[in-house]
């Protein structure tokens, strides 16, 4: 039987308020018991580690980080973007040390790869501070951090036991 690989890939920059969300999840998973199979990386923003880790096959890959939507600050979305319909990189400058999910996903395509499927734990922030920086996270999104937490182990588990179910098959 081939073990399921899911990467927990936890995005955020400490330094931008909110932006920290997935960091502080990172955290908080960093506690906790995970089977077999899954890894949780603080990825911060290092979008070429995100695309290589991605190309070293995993079947699937959780993403957590802040998404803007208009929602109440802490609201939660558990979103699987269609991969399929990902832009070219034409014309785009990939940064080091910054982090958008879809460029770093169309790298990992660019690069020969396929992400497999995805997801996104993201959360609706309310600051990411002033132009010098704001350290930690505000007090919606620090409280919807336990249930995001929460809510990458039942998709870990959801996804553990369809995979058993269709190999069983």
């Amino acid at each position: 039987m081939t073990v399921q690989r899911i990467l927990v890939a936890c995005i955020g920059n400490i330094f931008m308020g909110d932006d920290a969300f997935g960091v502080e999840v990172a955290k908080k998973l960093a506690g906790r018991t995970l089977p077999d199979g899954v890894r949780v990386v603080d990825f911060g923003i290092r979008g070429f580690d995100l695309a290589y880790a991605i190309l070293d096959g995993y079947n699937t890959t959780i993403m957590v980080d802040v998404t803007q939507r208009g929602h109440e600050p802490g609201t939660l979305y558990l979103i699987e973007p269609d991969t399929d319909s990902l832009s070219e990189l034409e014309g785009q400058v990939i940064e080091g040390h910054s982090m958008d999910p879809i460029k770093v996903l169309n790298m990992v395509k660019t690069m020969g790869g396929e992400p497999g499927r995805i997801y996104l734990v993201g959360c609706e922030p309310a600051t990411f501070g002033p132009e010098e920086g704001l350290m930690g996270v505000s007090e919606p999104v620090q409280a919807a951090v336990d249930e995001a937490a929460g809510m990458v182990e039942a998709l870990v588990h959801k996804l553990l036991l369809e995979s058993r179910q269709v190999v069983q098959s």
